[in-house]
């Protein structure tokens, strides 16, 4: 592999990045950003010039020559949907960032940052007389959709099932697992459930991810900090007590959910600690964990028929034996089960970076009316 790629992902109250040459990652940092700094800026989006300058102030203490850089790949936000792949940051999808019609959320600064630094590398090589350019991307985002139409269907015209999910991290787990029998993403059939503060669950088929759910809408299997799906009429009860706001009702279901709302805590090293200790509640709720995970895996394998060549276990839960295991067991008969454990995101994209620079992959560009 040749080429030096920076690699941005970026959260609430951090900047993570990764700098990669000839394939091998050099570093992998966590840009922290204190309270008192974020809180110095009325919106998130506000944020992209000091959280540009400590990126680059980082990469000058590292020696690393902005001139250097050949690919910026960065998280992809919350934009329109639009097909799996890998986008060219144009100024159409910095308006949409901007904008946040779809949501606001600090993943929304990372394709600005590579956008922006992408600039300064092109001023940098320009003064140096290189002409080649480095040019910015995002790869897979997770608002990609390419659900079937049928899986949209829900039993109210007025709420058809969307997607967001962890697009990129599942897409590379594809490859991964595609590589590992010889074959490409195309040619397999393939469940992905990430597990991690969030989860999600989707199918791959032919290279397109054909159903999923929404990850931040209440809508999948229990996660550590997200309730999933609940029942219908006892949500609207508690809606219309007038206990409960919109947005404690929105925080409960995503944020405040899952195991935070049972035991206060969205670790599960600690949960699997005491269910091994002998606490029966932990132990129960950690089954009905699994148990939401396994129906939903299975309920995807129903739209193809059965015919999956395998399920794979990633996120940072994975790395988690006694869970990955016991969803193992019960969805094994349907097709074998792989585990690939950790969120993988600043891997993934630099994977997709090298494959831009190969001719691998195929360049898309952005247009809000894309679908």
């Amino acid at each position: 592999m040749k080429g030096r790629i920076l690699v941005i992902n970026t959260g609430s109250t951090s900047s993570k990045i990764g700098f990669y040459d000839a394939g091998e990652k050099l570093f992998e940092t966590n840009l922290t950003h204190s309270a008192e700094e974020v809180a110095k800026y009325e919106s998130v989006m506000d944020q992209t010039p000091m959280r540009r300058d400590a990126i680059t102030d980082f990469l000058s203490e590292k020696g690393i020559a902005l001139e250097t850089i050949d690919v910026a790949m960065a998280r992809g936000g919350l934009i329109t949907p639009i097909r799996t792949g890998v986008y060219e940051v144009n100024q159409e999808m910095r308006d949409a960032l901007m904008a946040g019609k779809e949501g606001v959320h600090a993943c929304n600064l990372s394709a600005l940052l590579a956008d922006d630094i992408a600039v300064m590398v092109n001023e940098a090589r320009a003064a140096a007389g290189i002409e080649e350019k480095c040019r910015a991307f995002i790869a897979d985002p997770p608002m990609a959709d390419e659900m079937l139409p049928e899986v949209k269907i829900s039993g109210l015209p007025e709420f058809p099932r969307r997607t967001l999910f962890h697009a990129l991290n599942s897409r590379a787990m594809v490859r991964r697992y595609a590589r590992s029998v010889g074959k490409t993403n195309k040619d397999v059939t393939v469940i992905v459930a990430h597990m991690g503060g969030g989860s999600s669950v989707s199918l791959h088929r032919h290279g397109l991810v054909i159903d999923t759910n929404d990850a931040l809408g209440g809508d999948g299997p229990i996660s550590p900090e997200r309730a999933g799906n609940v029942p219908g009429f006892p949500l609207v009860e508690k809606c219309f007590s007038g206990n409960w706001t919109e947005a404690q009702i929105k925080k409960r279901l995503v944020g405040r959910g899952g195991a935070v709302a049972y035991f206060q805590t969205n670790d599960f090293r600690e949960l699997v600690a005491r269910a091994q200790a002998g606490d029966q509640e932990v132990e129960t709720f950690l089954k009905g964990f699994c148990i939401s995970f396994a129906k939903y895996i299975a309920g995807l394998a129903s739209v193809v028929c059965g015919k999956v060549d395998a399920i794979v276990l990633t996120g940072g839960i994975a790395y988690n034996e006694k869970i990955t295991k016991d969803i193992a067991e019960r969805v094994e008969f349907i097709a074998p089960v792989v585990v690939y454990p950790g969120e993988n995101e600043l891997e993934s994209l630099a994977e997709n970076g090298y494959g831009i620079l190969a001719g691998e992959f195929d360049v898309h560009y952005y247009h809000p009316d894309h679908f």
